[in-house]
């Protein structure tokens, strides 16, 4: 096996176990702490959460969110992809799983592992959130309403998160459905702090989660000016394994030309560069800004589904001319002969 393929190997059992672990994180947080408190949130795991509640626990979670996935994927496949569908089978397969085995355990406790309702919920929507952003990180996918939100994007000009937060906020709204004995009022009046926490929960995951992801893959980028800009450059290489791009400018007070260093780091790289900028030269001139997104070799990959470019006809008129080209090569042909 080539040090490529090793590489490729490692790298995927690697994004596997950490996809395993993050989704996991989720069945823990939601089975531990939300659920225990009859929260309805967000996704498929809301819905499961109104069956379960409305069976009285005799239809698991993990099973009614299981087979909704299912569903949707089947209704899913020929707009989002083969690829799309076999990541999103392996997610929702962990996360059913984790939610089935972790819901009888705690939910079998007969209270609440944290009495304090808002630390439950804030405590749980944050290991939830963590959870599906190390997941997203490393190309893994917890279906439900992504799986909504991918298909509504296809054929439509919504965007996917908007599609998320409308299907979402129907799912969270629909707890006043639950059974309840008494009046409407007192339906209404007992349930909405349950939607309020809901909703809380529902925002809390998505901004961890989008926090997760941005700090991941937020890179610095460095505008270095010093006349020691070969030594600065060579121990960026050396010692920080980072590259350096070398850009000829001319400064124009002293008219002078200068060398430019431009260096693009990790965000938790950066205190090694300006340390490095340091020991080199003191007065060099610096400047740092963030970038969110850095692609390419020792970064982040493109991860991005090209569309196959179908053979389009030639128009009419590339065609007569095409034509009219083996005519006359026929004609020089019959006047060689000649």
């Amino acid at each position: 096996m080539d040090s490529q393929k090793y590489n490729s190997l490692m790298t995927n059992t690697k994004d596997y176990i950490l996809i395993v672990f993050g989704l996991m994180l989720y069945a823990f947080g939601f089975t531990a702490f939300i659920l225990p408190h009859k929260i309805v949130i967000g996704g498929l795991a809301g819905v499961g959460t109104l069956v379960y509640f409305a069976t009285n626990g005799l239809i698991s979670v993990g099973v009614t969110s299981y087979v909704l996935n299912l569903v949707l994927l089947a209704m899913a496949y020929k707009v989002v992809g083969s690829k799309f569908v076999k990541r999103t089978i392996f997610g929702v397969t962990i996360v059913s799983l984790g939610i089935g085995f972790l819901e009888s355990f705690f939910m079998g406790l007969g209270h609440p592992l944290i009495p304090d309702r808002v630390v439950s919920v804030v405590l749980g929507a944050m290991l939830c959130g963590i959870g599906v952003g190390t997941a997203f990180n490393h190309n893994g996918s917890s279906g439900g309403t992504d799986i909504i939100a991918a298909m509504v994007s296809k054929v439509s000009n919504v965007s996917i998160g908007r599609t998320m937060i409308y299907v979402d906020m129907f799912i969270v709204s629909s707890s006043l459905l639950l059974p309840f004995d008494g009046s409407f009022e007192q339906r209404v009046e007992a349930r909405i702090p349950t939607m309020v926490y809901g909703f809380m929960v529902t925002l809390i995951v998505s901004y961890v989660c989008d926090m997760l992801i941005n700090t991941n893959r937020q890179a610095t980028q460095f505008i270095i000016f010093s006349p020691k800009w070969k030594e600065i450059a060579d121990k960026i290489n050396n010692e920080a394994h980072r590259g350096c791009t070398v850009l000829d400018g001319e400064g124009w007070y002293s008219k002078q030309n200068i060398k430019i260093l431009l260096v693009f780091s990790r965000k938790i790289e950066s205190v090694t560069i300006f340390r490095i900028i340091k020991s080199v030269d003191e007065d060099a001139f610096v400047t740092q800004g963030a970038v969110n997104g850095v692609y390419g070799k020792g970064f982040d990959k493109v991860k991005i589904r090209m569309k196959k470019q179908k053979n389009k006809p030639l128009p009419a008129s590339e065609t007569i001319n095409d034509s009219e080209s083996k005519e006359m090569r026929q004609v020089r042909r019959s006047n060689k002969e000649e």
